[in-house]
């Protein structure tokens, strides 16, 4: 059974290299890397990108099974204990630095056009605490001298459907009763439903997949030590 690579593998090929005698082949065969990748480590011409990542602190490797390497250079080592990926949990959605300062623009231009979108959808819009909305909405923002309303689509903080999709909601939850004059945008509306609906279902089969993927790193491991139990390997 083909064991699963390390979860941060250049980050550990590179402590890897710094800090024990074991040959590339060796490194490059446990990380799931290309042989030059770690010559390229080793000298210095890829290592400084990453942070190295001990393996033995990590659970994935053993002092002991290190020293057997270094003893054997044709010791294959065994990883013990098999990575979890760690999938992001909810919260507020992730904005890039270069836009955070951003951010209250936008809830001002949201708190301005679109009263009836409620505090929870803008938090999850564009990402903020209610707190940050609250204190833009009464004027007692720290920087509020320096708060320009503007869109929230302009400013990359969103998307159109996006935004449109919230506002369909919000007016919908509000009782808003079409008067017949938008219905291209109600056409507009209802794809942005339909994607945002379309990405919650590949969210649920990206998760599907990482617990299946989970699980077979757990049953390679089970079965490894199982092996070990009996003698096989």
């Amino acid at each position: 059974m083909t064991q699963p690579n390390p979860l941060m593998p250049h980050a550990t090929a590179s402590w890897l290299v710094d800090n024990t005698s074991l040959t590339f082949e060796q490194i490059s065969e446990f990380c799931g890397l290309h042989l030059l990748e770690v010559q390229a480590m080793a000298d210095d011409l890829a290592s400084s990108k990453y942070t190295g990542r001990d393996p033995v602190r990590a659970g994935e490797l053993t002092m002991p099974e290190i020293e057997k390497g270094q003893a054997n250079p044709n010791y294959r080592l065994q990883m013990q204990k098999a990575p979890v990926n760690v999938s992001r949990t909810k919260g507020p959605r992730y904005t890039p630095v270069s836009k955070r300062q951003d951010k209250p623009d936008g809830i001002a231009w949201i708190l301005r056009h679109h009263p009836e979108i409620s505090d929870a959808q803008i938090g999850k819009l564009i990402g903020t605490t209610r707190n940050t909305i609250a204190a833009i909405r009464d004027r007692s923002h720290w920087n509020i001298s320096n708060i320009q309303p503007k869109d929230p689509v302009t400013l990359g903080l969103c998307s159109q459907r996006e935004l449109d999709a919230v506002v369909a909601r919000a007016a919908k939850k509000a009782g808003h009763v079409d008067d017949g004059q938008d219905d291209v945008r109600l056409g507009d509306d209802r794809e942005a439903l339909i994607e945002e609906l379309r990405a919650e279902r590949e969210a649920a089969a990206k998760v599907a997949a990482e617990a299946a993927q989970e699980a077979e790193a757990q049953a390679w491991l089970e079965a490894r030590r199982a092996a070990e139990a009996t003698g096989e390997v």
